[in-house]
C-alpha cells in the first residue's frame, strides 16, 4: 500500500485564524512586545524551561501566556516564580488559536516587553496556528526519542529554534543528539539548536542570551 497523506484543518478556520494572528501581529508591533510561541510534547519541560529561562532576562516587563486541556497548575507555578501569568483552559481542544490569545489580551490592562506563549503539549496542532508571535521554539526532551523530527516535520519547518531538554539524561538514554539535529536541519536549515538542562541549569544562559538579541534586532528593525 502506498503512503497516504490527510490534511485535517479547514482552510476557512485557518484563513480566520491567520486574519486574528495578523491583527495581533499588528497591536504587538505598535506596541513594541516580542512574542515567543513555545511548542512541545507534553512533559517536554516547558514550564520548567521558563522558571530557569524568565530570571535570566532581565529590565524586561514579562507574562507568560499557558495553554492547557485542563488545570491551573502550570499558571501557578510560574506565578510563584515571581513573574506574571495568565492560564487559558482549553477545555479539550489540543491548540491555542489566535482568537483566545486575542480575548485574553483584550482584558490585559498593562503593557508587556515580552510575551511568552506555553502553547498546549502536542506535536501536531500547534503548528499549523499562527499566533502573531515573532519567534516559534520547539522543545524536545531526550525521554521523548530522537525520531521527533521526521516524524513531525511541520513543527520543525516552522520553527525558529530547536530546544533539546534533559540533557542530563543523555547518558541513560538511546538518544543520538547528533541525529536529531542533522535531520532538523534537513528539514529547517535555519533553526537554531539549543541544548538545555533546566534541572542542572546548563544551556539557560545561551537561550536567554538569544531571546534577547532577537527583540534588540526587532526594535532596530
Amino acid at each position: 500500500m502506498g503512503e497516504i497523506k490527510s490534511e485535517n484543518f479547514s482552510i476557512p478556520l485557518l484563513k480566520a485564524n491567520e486574519a486574528i494572528a495578523k491583527n495581533l501581529r499588528e497591536r504587538w508591533d505598535k506596541q513594541k512586545t516580542f512574542v515567543v510561541n513555545i511548542l512541545s510534547s507534553p512533559g517536554a519541560g516547558k514550564t520548567t524551561l521558563l522558571e530557569k529561562l524568565l530570571p535570566c532576562i532581565e529590565n524586561l516587563k514579562t507574562i507568560v501566556l499557558v495553554g492547557d486541556v485542563e488545570t491551573e497548575r502550570d499558571a501557578k507555578r510560574i506565578k510563584e516564580a515571581g513573574f506574571d501569568s495568565i492560564q487559558i483552559i482549553t477545555g479539550g481542544a489540543c491548540h491555542l488559536e489566535a482568537v483566545m490569545i486575542e480575548q485574553i489580551t483584550n482584558k490585559l490592562n498593562e503593557r508587556y516587553d515580552l510575551i511568552f506563549i506555553e502553547n498546549v503539549g502536542n506535536l501536531v496542532c500547534p503548528a499549523v496556528y499562527n499566533l502573531g508571535e515573532n519567534l516559534r521554539f520547539t522543545l524536545l526532551s531526550t525521554p521523548e526519542g530522537d525520531d521527533k523530527p521526521k516524524k513531525y516535520p511541520k513543527t520543525f519547518l516552522t520553527s525558529h529554534a530547536l530546544i533539546i531538554t534533559k540533557t542530563d539524561l543523555l547518558p541513560h538514554l538511546p538518544f543520538d543528539i547528533e541525529k536529531v539535529k542533522q535531520e532538523a536541519k534537513e528539514i529547517n536549515p535555519e533553526i537554531r539548536i539549543f541544548e538545555i538542562s533546566a534541572l542542572k541549569n546548563q544551556g539557560i544562559g545561551h537561550l536567554a542570551d538569544f531571546v534577547k538579541k532577537e527583540r534588540e534586532k526587532w526594535i532596530r528593525e
